[in-house]
């Protein structure tokens, strides 16, 4: 068992679903993130404007899943952003689990 972890803007939300159903991932998380691409910026938007948020609107989803349920995710992920006409691709990550309960 793994635990993945993908990221990405708002708009892709609905496609990342999809692409948990085809990679056969069913049980996951998720939760509303602000995504940002450099420090500056996020400097500059908090100093002269509080109220006004400085990030992106992003998703975050995790699945404590099987290595070949992720290894087809991935395989989904990669086309998915080879046909994306922006550069704020889906992100994906694995990260090991020693022990769960």
């Amino acid at each position: 068992m793994k635990l993945v972890i993908v990221t990405s803007v708002e708009e892709f939300q609905k496609d990342i679903l999809k692409l948990f159903k085809k990679a056969n991932i069913h049980n996951f998380s998720s939760s509303e993130i602000d995504g940002y691409k450099n420090g500056a910026s996020l400097l500059m938007t908090t100093s002269w404007f509080p109220s006004v948020k400085g990030g992106n609107e992003s998703s975050l989803f995790f699945s404590f899943t099987e290595e070949e349920n992720i290894d087809a995710l991935f395989g989904l992920i990669k086309e998915f952003n080879k046909n994306l006409e922006t550069n704020n691709s889906i992100k994906a990550v694995v990260v090991p689990i020693e022990k769960y309960i």
